[in-house]
């Protein structure tokens, strides 16, 4: 897995070799970019003298905590030959914060 900052947004690149895109569920929490993949296949080869099944089963997990405020409305996320390409768009903080009221 690769994070960039590129100024104004980060990029996320990780590579999930197998996985098609409903395999793959990508969220956003305060900063943090949770992936979680999960794939099962199961083949048959069937000839006179034997038959061969087999199974697999892959999980990824991953968290990613970002060191800056994300814009949570500015994310983009694609699958492509394997590799996940997450961009998240980046907010300026707020300088003049929020005013609570005392009660």
């Amino acid at each position: 897995m690769d994070l960039a900052d590129h100024g104004d947004a980060f990029v996320v690149t990780m590579d999930l070799p197998g996985f098609a895109k409903d395999d793959v569920d990508v969220r956003v929490t305060d900063r943090t970019l949770h992936v979680d993949a999960e794939h099962t296949a199961e083949s048959d080869e069937e000839t006179d003298d034997y038959i061969h099944h087999e199974r697999s089963h892959e999980s990824v997990s991953r968290r990613v905590h970002f060191p800056d405020a994300i814009d949570t409305d500015a994310i983009d996320a694609t699958l492509r030959n394997g590799v996940l390409t997450v961009s998240i768009g980046k907010v300026e903080p707020s300088e003049s914060g929020q005013e609570i009221e005392i009660e």
